[in-house]
Parts: C-alpha cells; sequence; structure tokens
C-alpha cells in the first residue's frame, strides 16, 4: 500500500478546509460541539452534494487504491465452487462477505492507520494556523482600539492598556535584583523612572516571582505617591492584576490599599457642601481616583475566579478593602466645622455609584460568608455609616430636594458626551448616599446581614431597626418623588425614589426579607399614612402627590401578592383611621380606589394622572380579589360594580371619540384615544380578573361584561402575554374557571377561543410537523395519546370539565355524519371534533384521517374523561348512541366479520372501545366495579379480559362488595330513634342527635347502612322541617293529582338516568320488581314540584330550556336509600327542600329557583359552584397549600373536580356505604360539611395529586379514577376541626343564598 507523502498531505489540508467552509453554515447552527460532530458523522445522509465534495473524492480514490486488489482477490476466492456453496448464493451475502474480509485484512489496518496519523497532521496544521490568525486578528484589534482610546483620552490612566499587546522581554534575576535597587527611594528619580520603565516591559510573571519581590513592593508602593512615577507603578499593577494568580495579586491589593489610605491621611482633604469639592484635574486628585479606579475595576473581577482558591486569600482582600473603607470614617467624624473630609468612600462612589463590586461580592454564598462575618466582628463601622448618610439624606431633604435631579441627571447626561472633572459637594455627598443605599439593600436581602441590626448611630437616642430603616426609605419616596418610567424594571435612574423602589422591590422579592422588613406594622402604616389622609379629607403636602402614591401603590401590590403579605392586609387592624379607632389595611385600599374610580378626591382628580394611580390602586386589590380570602374581605364594597360601571362608561367615550382629522387637532385627538383606550383595557383586565375565583366569576357575570372580558383574554391568550407582573402563571386557571360555567363557555365560544383550540388540536393530531430530514429520526411514539397532542387534550379535558360546558357546546347539536370529507376540511367546533374523532362510524371518516388509529384513540380517550361525568355521558348517549356505535364497532372488529364465530381483534382501539363500553355501563365504586386495563400483558394471553359487542356486560366486572354484618339494635342511633317520636325540643334533640352521630361514625360507621339508616334520615328530617327555626325556605305545600303527575314528560337523558339508577339499585341489591316504576314516577313528582318553585328567566343558555339540565342524582340516591319505596323518598326529599342543605347537595332543587335573585338564576351558575367550591379552595390554600399550588401549576381547578363529584353525589367515585354517608353528614351536621368534606377528600388524595401534577396527569387521574381508601367517618374529626376553624365564615355565607353577590 502505498503511504502518503508530504504533497499529499498539503493537498488534504486544502481540501479538508474547502469542505469545512462548504459546511460552516450546518457547523455554527449546532448548540454543542457533540451536535456538531453528530451532523459530520451524518452528512452523507442529509447532504445531498456529499459525495460532490473533492475531500470526498481524494478519499474514495485513496481507498480504491489501497484495497482495490484485496477486493478482486477476495471476490474471487469466495465466487468459486466451493466458496459459493458455503456462503449462499445471494448477491448481499457475497457483498458482505466481501466487506467483512477486507476489514479484517492487513492491508485495510495499514491504509486506516496511515491515514489517521496523517489526518492527525493535517488538522493540527490547521489549527495551528486558525489560532495564529486569530491571534494577529486580536493584537491588530488591540493596536486600532489602543491608537482610538488614546487620541480619544489623554489622561494616560493606568489601566487604560492591556498587558497583552505589549512586547516582553525575558529578564533574569540578578536584572531584577538590579532594578528592585534602582527603586529604592535614596536613588535620583531619573533612575527610579528609568527601572520603572524596564520593569513595565519585563513579564509579569518573572517579577512577581524572583526572590527580591518583596523589596520590589516596597518600592512600588512607595513609588505610588510621587506624581511622577505613580502612573507607572500602577501601569505594572494593572498588568499584573491581569495576567497573575490571586496569591500574588492578593498582595499588590493590599499594598495599594494601604498606599491609597496613607495617602488620604497624609493629604487630609476636605471639601464644603456650598462650594466646588473635588476637580479630578488636581494632580493629587486624579492620582487618587487612578488608584481607587484601578482598585475598584480588581474588586469587580476578582469575585469570578476567587472561589478557585484557598479562602485565606479571598478574606485578605475583602478585609484590606473594608480597613481602607472605614478607617477614614473614624477620624472624619469628630472633625469640626461644617467641612467634611474627603475619603476613599467618596471617590469610590464616583467610578461605581451602585456599588456593583459589592453587588457581585454579596452574589455568591463563598464570598457573602465571609463579607457579611467581618462586618459583624470586625467592620460594622461600614454599615454604621452607609446608615448613617441615608439618615443624614433624608432629615435634610428641604436643602436637598432642589437639587436631587443634579447628581443623577448630569450623571447620565454627561456619561455619554462630556467627561466631567468637578464636582460640587452635594453631588459627593449623593453619590455617597446613593452608595451607602445600594450596600445597604444589599445586606437586607441575606438573612445574615439583617442580623446586624439593629445599628446603634450618632444623635439618636434608640438603635436603628430593620423596621425603622425601611421606614426612612419609604420617607424618602415620599420627599422625592417621580414619575416611574415606561417599565417598572428600569433600573437605570439615580434619582431617590427610583433607587429606593429598586430596594423595596428586592425586599418584597423574597419571602423571609419581607416578612422581617416589610410585613410590619409600622411599615404599612408609613405606606398608607397619605392614603389616610386623603381619606379623612385632608390635604397630603406632598410636591406631586399622583407620583407619590403611584410608587406606593406599586410596593402595596407586591406584599398583597404574597400569602404572608395578603394576610397582613386582609386580618390584622394594623392601621389608625381616627382617634382610637384601627382597622384592616385591605379596607382602607378599597375604600380609596373607590373614591379614586368616583372621582371624589379633588387633588387628584387631573384625568390622565388619576387614571394612572387609579390604575395602580386597582391593581393592588385586584391581588386580593383574585384569591378566595381577598374577595371576601372586599365583596361587601361592590368594587366589581364600580368597575363596570366605569368600563362602560368609558366604552362610550369610545364609541363618541370622533376620527382624527390631520392637524394638531388630530394629535391630540389620537393622544386622547389611545389613553382612553388603555384606560378601557385596565378596566376589562380588573374585571376579568375576578374570573379567578368562583364566586369571582359569578359577580363579574352579573356586571355584564363577561363576554367582552373574556374576548380581552383571548386576545391576550393568543399573544401569550402574561396574566400581569406578578402572576407566575399563565391564563390557564382562569380559563378553566370560566368554562365551568354555562355563561363562561359560551363566552369562551364567542370570543373564539374554542375555535382556536380545536384548529390547533387537529394541525397537531392530523397534520403533525414538517417532514424535515433530520440527523437522528424522532422515536416512534408508545403512549395512546402522543406528548405533542398532550397539552391540548388537557385542554379541551379542562373545558368540557364541566357538565353544563358540555351541554352548551353540544346540546342540540347534530353531528355533520358526510358522505363525503376532504382531506383539507379542518374541524372548528367541539361538535365537528366529536364527529370526526368520537363517532367514527363509516369508512369514510376513517379514510379521511391521515392517522386513523392515533386520531381515533384521542378521541376515545377524550371521550372517556368526558363520561366520567354522568350528566355528559347521559347528553351525548341521548343525542349521539355513543355505546351502539361502538359495540357495533366492536362487532365488525373480528376475524371473521361474515360469521358469527370470529373472535375479537385486539388492538388499541378494540382495548379503548371495551374500557369505554365496560365505564359507562357498569356503575359503582371502587370496590363495586373492575374496570378492564387498557394496555396489554406480558405473556402468552397478553389481554385476559373478555370482549363483548353486545350487552350484558361480562360478570368479571362487577363486583360485589362484601356484606356488613350487625346488630342494629344496639346502636346508639336506634336507642336515639325509639327514644322519643316527637321531641318538644328540636334544637336540644339535634344536639344529642349530632353527638351520637359523630360517636357512632367514628366507632362504628357500618350501623349506619340500609334501613337503620333510612329511618334515621326521616326521622331528622321529618324534625328539622317541622321546626321553624331549621327551615331555611317555605315548607312544601305540594299535593298533586295522580292525573297531572302522569302528564309530566320525562326527557330522554332522565330515561337514560333512571336505567344507570336501576342498574346501580339491582347491582347493590336494594330494589324489588315495582322499582321500575316506582322512580319514574318519583321523578316526576319531583319535577313537578320544582316547577312550581322555578322563575320563568329570559336567557339564551341551552341549561334553561326544559328544566334541569342532566338527572337528579340526588333524588335517586334517596329512593335508593330508602329501598325504593316511592312514599319515603317523596317525604324525605319535600321535607329536605325547606333546608338550607337542600340548596348545596340537591342542584335539580336550586337550579333556576326563586328563592335566588333573578339576575344569578339567569347565571346558570349553580351555588355548589359559586358558594361550595368557593369555599373549598379558599380551605385548601389554608390547609393543603401543596395541593393548591399543584392544581394551579396543572391550570386545573379544585372548583371543577368538586363540581363534578357533588353534581352527581360522588356516584362512580365512592362506594354507595360512603355515599349515604356524606348525604347524612351535610343533613346532620350541617349544609357546611360539604365544604369540609371535599377537603378532607382532596387531602386524602395528597399524595396521588403531587405525583400526578409531576407527570401531567392530574385532570385525568382526578376525573377517571375513583377515590380509593376514603371513609367519611375516618376523617369526620378533621371536617369537625374544620367546622370549628371556618362555621363563622362558611355557613354565614352560605345563608346569603338569597342575596349572594352583596
Amino acid at each position: 500500500m502505498s503511504q502518503l507523502s508530504a504533497e499529499d498531505e498539503v493537498e488534504l489540508q486544502s481540501l479538508l478546509k474547502q469542505l469545512l467552509r462548504s459546511i460552516s453554515d450546518k457547523i455554527s447552527e449546532a448548540p454543542s460541539a457533540e451536535c456538531a460532530e453528530e451532523i459530520l458523522l451524518h452528512l452523507e445522509e442529509t447532504d445531498k452534494n456529499f459525495h460532490n465534495y473533492e475531500f470526498v473524492k481524494y478519499l474514495r480514490h485513496y481507498v480504491e487504491n489501497s484495497l482495490g486488489m484485496v477486493v478482486e482477490e477476495e471476490t474471487r476466492k469466495l465466487t468459486q465452487g466451493d466458496g459459493q456453496h458455503a456462503i449462499g448464493s445471494g448477491h448481499d451475502t457475497l457483498i458482505h462477505a466481501v466487506t467483512r474480509r477486507t476489514r479484517d485484512s492487513t492491508e485495510y489496518q495499514q491504509m486506516m492507520q496511515t491515514l489517521k496519523n496523517t489526518m492527525i497532521v493535517v488538522v493540527e496544521s490547521l489549527i495551528n494556523k486558525f489560532e495564529e490568525d486569530q491571534m494577529r486578528k486580536e493584537e491588530s484589534l488591540r493596536e486600532r482600539q489602543h491608537t482610538q482610546s488614546n487620541s480619544q483620552y489623554n489622561d494616560n490612566c493606568s489601566d487604560s492598556d492591556s498587558s497583552f499587546n505589549q512586547s516582553y522581554a525575558f529578564i533574569r534575576q540578578e536584572q531584577l535584583q538590579a532594578l528592585a535597587e534602582k527603586l529604592d527611594l535614596s536613588r535620583p528619580k531619573e533612575v527610579r523612572s528609568e527601572a520603572l520603565q524596564t520593569l513595565c516591559c519585563a513579564p509579569p510573571s518573572d517579577v512577581l516571582s524572583c526572590e527580591s519581590w518583596s523589596s520590589l513592593r516596597r518600592n512600588l508602593c512607595a513609588a505610588l505617591t510621587d506624581p511622577d512615577l505613580s502612573d507607572n507603578v500602577l501601569q505594572f499593577f494593572a498588568k499584573s492584576f491581569s495576567s497573575s494568580p490571586l496569591n500574588v495579586t492578593r498582595e499588590i491589593y493590599t499594598s495599594l490599599a494601604k498606599s491609597v489610605e496613607s495617602s488620604f491621611l497624609f493629604h487630609k482633604l476636605r471639601f464644603s457642601a456650598d462650594s466646588v469639592a473635588v476637580d479630578i484635574d488636581k494632580p493629587e486628585i486624579s492620582r487618587l481616583l487612578k488608584q481607587v479606579r484601578l482598585m475598584n475595576d480588581f474588586q469587580k473581577e476578582v469575585a469570578t475566579f476567587w472561589i478557585r482558591h484557598p479562602e485565606k486569600y479571598m478574606e485578605e482582600v475583602i478585609e484590606s478593602t473594608f480597613s481602607l473603607l472605614s478607617f477614614h470614617h473614624e477620624c472624619s467624624s469628630a472633625s469640626p466645622g461644617t467641612e467634611k473630609a474627603l475619603e476613599p468612600i467618596h471617590l469610590l462612589a464616583l467610578l461605581d455609584i451602585k456599588a456593583t463590586w459589592f453587588k457581585k461580592w454579596m452574589h455568591g454564598y463563598y464570598s457573602r460568608t465571609v463579607v457579611l462575618r467581618l462586618m459583624e466582628k470586625k467592620y460594622k463601622p461600614l454599615i454604621v455609616t452607609a446608615l448613617q448618610q441615608c439618615m443624614n439624606y433624608s432629615e435634610s431633604s428641604e436643602s436637598f430636594s432642589t437639587h436631587t435631579t443634579d447628581p443623577g441627571s448630569d450623571e447620565q447626561q454627561n456619561s455619554g458626551s462630556v467627561q466631567r472633572s468637578v464636582y460640587t459637594g452635594r453631588e459627593l455627598e449623593y453619590a455617597h448616599f446613593v452608595h451607602s443605599l445600594c450596600v445597604l439593600g444589599k445586606v437586607l436581602v441575606y438573612t445574615n446581614g439583617r442580623k446586624l441590626f439593629p445599628i446603634k448611630v450618632r444623635k439618636r437616642k434608640d438603635p436603628v431597626s430593620l423596621t425603622d430603616l425601611v421606614v426612612m426609605l419609604i420617607n424618602i419616596v415620599y420627599q422625592h418623588p417621580k414619575p416611574l418610567h415606561n417599565h417598572m424594571s428600569h433600573t437605570d435612574s439615580l434619582s431617590p425614589s427610583d433607587l429606593v423602589m429598586e430596594v423595596l422591590w428586592m425586599l418584597c422579592e423574597r419571602t423571609e426579607c419581607a416578612a422581617d422588613c416589610l410585613y410590619q406594622t409600622p411599615v404599612i402604616q408609613t405606606l398608607l399614612a397619605p392614603v389616610v389622609t386623603l381619606l379623612n379629607g385632608q390635604q397630603e403636602k406632598f410636591k406631586s402627590p399622583a407620583a407619590t402614591l403611584t410608587l406606593i401603590a406599586d410596593v402595596l401590590a407586591r406584599i398583597a401578592n404574597t400569602d404572608k403579605g395578603l394576610a397582613l392586609f386582609l386580618y390584622e387592624r394594623n392601621l389608625d383611621v381616627a382617634r382610637g379607632e384601627r382597622t384592616f389595611a385591605a379596607h382602607v385600599i378599597v375604600q380609596f380606589t373607590l373614591k379614586l374610580l368616583d372621582k371624589e378626591l379633588p387633588s387628584l382628580s387631573e384625568s390622565d394622572v388619576s387614571r394612572t394611580l387609579c390604575g395602580a390602586f386597582i391593581f393592588v386589590c385586584r391581588q386580593m380579589y383574585n384569591t378566595c380570602e381577598g374577595l371576601q374581605v372586599l365583596r361587601s364594597y361592590g368594587l366589581h360594580k364600580a368597575l363596570a360601571a366605569a368600563w362602560k362608561k368609558t366604552s362610550s367615550v369610545l364609541e363618541s371619540i370622533p376620527t382624527p382629522v390631520p392637524g394638531a387637532t388630530a394629535r391630540r385627538s389620537s393622544q386622547e384615544l389611545q389613553n382612553t383606550l388603555i384606560w378601557d383595557e385596565t378596566l376589562l383586565d380588573s374585571l376579568l380578573n375576578f374570573a379567578a375565583t368562583p364566586k369571582g366569576l359569578l359577580l363579574l357575570q352579573q356586571t355584564g361584561a363577561i363576554n367582552e372580558c373574556v374576548s380581552y383574554m383571548f386576545s391576550r391568550f393568543t399573544k401569550k402575554l402574561q396574566v400581569s407582573r406578578c402572576e407566575k402563571f399563565g391564563y390557564g386557571v382562569m380559563v378553566t374557571q370560566v368554562a365551568a360555567t354555562a355563561p363562561g363557555v359560551v363566552a369562551l365560544q364567542s370570543s373564539g377561543f374554542i375555535s382556536v383550540l380545536v384548529i390547533e388540536l387537529w394541525s397537531v393530531l392530523e397534520c403533525g410537523s414538517e417532514d424535515v430530514r433530520v440527523v437522528q429520526p424522532k422515536t416512534t411514539t408508545m403512549d395512546p395519546i402522543d406528548r405533542s397532542c398532550l397539552k391540548s387534550f388537557l385542554s379541551l379535558v379542562n373545558l368540557l370539565s364541566s357538565s353544563q360546558s358540555v351541554w352548551e357546546l353540544l346540546g342540540c347539536q347534530p353531528l355533520a355524519n358526510k358522505s363525503e370529507y376532504t382531506l383539507r376540511e379542518t374541524p372548528s367546533s367541539i361538535p365537528d371534533l366529536v364527529d370526526r374523532l368520537i363517532a367514527v362510524n363509516s369508512d369514510t371518516k376513517i379514510s379521511s384521517l391521515f392517522h386513523y388509529e392515533q386520531s381515533h384513540t384521542f378521541g376515545l380517550r377524550l371521550l372517556s374523561v368526558l363520561c366520567c361525568n354522568l350528566d355528559s355521558f347521559l347528553l351525548l348517549e341521548s343525542q349521539y348512541s355513543i355505546c351502539s356505535m361502538l359495540l357495533k364497532r366492536q362487532r365488525e372488529n373480528v376475524t371473521e366479520p361474515e360469521s358469527s364465530e370470529g373472535e375479537f381483534i385486539i388492538d388499541a382501539l378494540s382495548v379503548e372501545r371495551n374500557h369505554f363500553l365496560v365505564r359507562v355501563s357498569v356503575v359503582g365504586g371502587p370496590s363495586e366495579r373492575k374496570l378492564p386495563p387498557r394496555v396489554l400483558q406480558e405473556g402468552e394471553d397478553p389481554y385476559p379480559w373478555p370482549m363483548f359487542s353486545s350487552y350484558p356486560v361480562p360478570p368479571c366486572c362487577i363486583l360485589h362488595p362484601p356484606q356488613i354484618l350487625h346488630n342494629s339494635q344496639d346502636s346508639e342511633i336506634s336507642v336515639l330513634l325509639a327514644s322519643s317520636k316527637d321531641p318538644a325540643d328540636v334544637g336540644g334533640w339535634m344536639e344529642t342527635c349530632r353527638r351520637e352521630y359523630y360517636q357512632v361514625m367514628t366507632s362504628k360507621p357500618h350501623v349506619l347502612t340500609k334501613k337503620v339508616l333510612a329511618d334515621f334520615l326521616d326521622k331528622v328530617m321529618t324534625q328539622l322541617s317541622s321546626s321553624s327555626t331549621e327551615c331555611f325556605f317555605c315548607p312544601a305545600q305540594y299535593k298533586a293529582e295522580e292525573q297531572s303527575v302522569k302528564s309530566v314528560a320525562l326527557s330522554s337523558v332522565e330515561q337514560l338516568g333512571i336505567n344507570t339508577c336501576l342498574r346501580y339499585g339491582s347491582h347493590l341489591q336494594l330494589l324489588k320488581g315495582d322499582a321500575v316504576n316506582d322512580l319514574p314516577l318519583l321523578l316526576k313528582h319531583i319535577k313537578l314540584f320544582l316547577s312550581t318553585q322555578t322563575v320563568k328567566v329570559a336567557s339564551e343558555l341551552i341549561t334553561h330550556h326544559d328544566g334541569y339540565p342532566g338527572h337528579d342524582w340526588l333524588a335517586s340516591t334517596v329512593f335508593l336509600i330508602m329501598a325504593g319505596d316511592l312514599d319515603r323518598s317523596l317525604s324525605l326529599l319535600l321535607n329536605l327542600s325547606s333546608l338550607l342543605t337542600s340548596a348545596f347537595i340537591w342542584p335539580a332543587r336550586i337550579h333556576a329557583s326563586v328563592h335566588v335573585p333573578v339576575e344569578v338564576a339567569e347565571s346558570g351558575i349553580s351555588p355548589v359552584y359559586w358558594c361550595t367550591a368557593h369555599y373549598v379552595e379558599m380551605l385548601l390554600k389554608a390547609e393543603v397549600p401543596l395541593v393548591h399550588s399543584a392544581f394551579r401549576m396543572s391550570g386545573f381547578t379544585p372548583s371543577q373536580m368538586c363540581l363534578h363529584w357533588l353534581t352527581q353525589c360522588f356516584w362512580n367515585y365512592l362506594d354507595w356505604v360512603e355515599i349515604c354517608h356524606y348525604i347524612s353528614t351535610c343533613v346532620v351536621m350541617g349544609p357546611d360539611y360539604q365544604v369540609y368534606m371535599c377537603v378532607a377528600i382532596i387531602k386524602h388524595l395528597q399524595p396521588d395529586i403531587l405525583q400526578r401534577t409531576q407527570s401531567q396527569e392530574l385532570q385525568v387521574f382526578l376525573k377517571e379514577e375513583p377515590i380509593r381508601g376514603f371513609k367519611v367517618g375516618d376523617h369526620l374529626e378533621f371536617m369537625e376541626r374544620l367546622e370549628r376553624r371556618y362555621r363563622n365564615i362558611v355557613l354565614t355565607d352560605m345563608t346569603k343564598i338569597r342575596n349572594p353577590v352583596t
């Protein structure tokens, strides 16, 4: 084999360089070196020009020359008679055999070794040339920059040059020793200057490692005091800083710090506040400024690498810095007169006004620990001086007030134009104040920093606490107001208000820090003092009260956005509003906001200013009313009504604004329109945030602005905008909350949200990503729902979780069932989606899907989740005959469709259909039914569950719970029932009953079943309904004729519901043969009775058509409890209708009822949602905060799930015994126990909820899985604790059902 010559190497180098240039775009786009390597390895697959590259052609020619003879020889051997018989006759087999033998040959090994060695040389040569080119470019660039710098500036500063563009000459130890001697103070200046110039040309590493470095360092520091030698010394120090390790540079830095300290002590520079203080062109000032500048540059850079060195080196740097900054404070404190000593801190503040060096030192734990330890033990005067400077600035506000803009504005204006050389005393003091404020702000952020307080300062009797400091900072904002910039996070301004606001924002962002510094009564009093003053009719003596209050509102909003801050506003009386009268901060804020909305404050009535300020305080209120506990406090003020009135007024103004015309008037008109539009959006956004809670959504619906608010939300949602600057999550939770109600889902539909959601799902599910060639193909998903479709799937689950939303979107909506579907036909509504993905009942629909199995599986999974809600299932079944269609598809999915003996084909769709049919056909809790799995098992029989194509369901899916044997005669409940038939004191009897019920439920809950439970409920209902104090509604006066009852028509949904109940009752062995006729008759009685208590509403909602939408699950539950006894069931329900409990456990009873305001009845929103579910969310946040956060992260809401559970009386989620105990607990213990039970269930499910949230399965888990292991009796003690803590709030609000919006 031929070896590669030198000419070949040169040619290879050229060809390789050409190849890399050709594919440079692909390599540069790679996010990492590994990805670039992957691109090169698969270049033949992805680049169509691969074989046209000269480098590839060269390699192919080289391989042919090296291995051509070997391949021919091996082919000849293998094609002989014996060889051919050995390897087979296939051409591919021959190729593989030749390839294998060639790769095993000596020639191949030698070729690869030669090629490898040559390529290593070629690549190394290319790399070396590249590095040389880069170095030449960088050196050329530095020279140009240095030339430009020297031509622009004339200060010849020590660190204006770089050590890398210097030409170094190697130097011997003897020469360095001679230079050290020449630098001695006793030598003439010319000799020392020449020695310094020589030293600057020497490599710093050689100088710093020489034996005479100690004497050199002393002589260099001494030379710093000489004006003619100082610049050369600083130049050498700067080069040493940039090229030496910390163990050496720390010595230079500490020496430099001591030299600066000595210079300040020697010169004793002073300045007066009323005259020119510092002229940096003066030699002594200029020299000191350059030295401090070099130190500051090192301070900012050293934090990036000192973690790689021993801690003692870092500690020396920090301690020398603190020593320099603290020594002169002690000296100057005793200086008499009005003049002050110029100190290193003044020059450092001029160079680094926002203390960037200190912020970097405090950023890492490694250095922060040392900084705070030294401050605590040795250098606390640093903090004392910073605090004293801030206090001096605050106390001298009158003299500073006319000059506050100078330091800030002048610094900003001149920084980019003309360099300043003169600073006044006021500017120096202001720079010192800014520097001190930034240092204090960073110290306050950390726990050990806050431990430095309280601090004793001069001219103050008591030490300054954290609270005192924060109050002082707030007062600085009051003294120097300045409107906020266009963006709240603007941090470039040097105005006092902006600087203080930055500190306050930092404090707000950290929970512990905010608790120590902000969540204190004096701080809240100071923040709200101007508000209280204005509410009392007095005038604040502010220069710009609107600007000041806007800043304060921003801080208040950040405080209210945290749980502790919100509790501080809502529950602590920390404000003095009158003589000795204290109130809550929340009340003061909302009262002030209402006055701003009504323009009742003349001093703040200017249009644009008033709107900005009003919007800021509305935002504070919004942080409160978008939580359940905050809305509970603010609801009585009617803020939603005031916002709605302001919005309607603004909308009418927008309609009346004329079209702009050219000219000045047009510009004015356009600006007015812009301001009005911003105000209109502010009001809509504020109204929209009421939808964050169930009760708030009812208030929003009552304003009449829900459609506009949802449209506004949709416009922001499509732009992927944040809900607000304080909100961590998007609009997911709010969309879910809105979709739980009929008016909400109608508003979502009219806004276009649902259409966009369906189209987006279709594009992901059916269209998929473009077929582009990739280096590594994506793996084929094994999940039933691909991860790319999961987000759309969960969004649909959230949207259709409530039966009311399903009724509004699908009620009375026939399916298209077209004879032909084009491939470009995209569904845009929920009925379209059902038609294309769920009701796939024809070959036309199958052929219209690009991914039939995947898309239909998606549809069946969605159908399964929807039909977990029994009312949703009944609607779909009554309109589309879903079960019949799926059974038909199962019959067709057999090996021999023409005969009846074919076996079921087990595939993803047949397994999914089998699971769904069992789920909707068998009713029961976790121990009463067993659903077939959706996955195949390993082994010989991958799916042992029987499939079926006609009813009944296979018996293995129906579980029979174990019989409970007990002696009912010995139970306390039986004794109580027999003790007194007509008690004189119903209240006392009920108290005894509750105690006995609690004892039985916590010790022997199995006693309260079947006949004992029926008798017990019958007795309790009779007693409660006969007591005027216990009756909340008027007692039922119902007598119906048989003919009128028989004339009542039951809907198809109700008929299907009856069949479901009868199957469940038969399964539980609770019903007799005549129950088939008695249950429909009972429902007709109830329907007739409730029709007399229903108000006629003018509503277009489908849920208001023809009575209650869905089946009456409570009436059916009572029928089963009474073992199918029609008379007892009817009597119990009529008695129940007079109790407050009926409004919450019996949704059909309160639907469009005369007992609630007409406006609320028209909304179609159930009290189970706006009352029970509302308080469930409120209690969850307080009692089970992790679960509350998990729901927020998932975009799902506890209110959705509670509405689902309670509407169908926990059917399919709890076993029958627990359902009975739920009913009896709410009746006996009170309606608020409905709230406590939901909280107990969610707390019981906490481990599963947290786990499923991480895997993005929370919605599906809660919908499809029963509540396993939950026993009402086991959790009654927890519910009783909740009662003691919250009954005063929950039950009181439940009694306001007749007027819930006030």
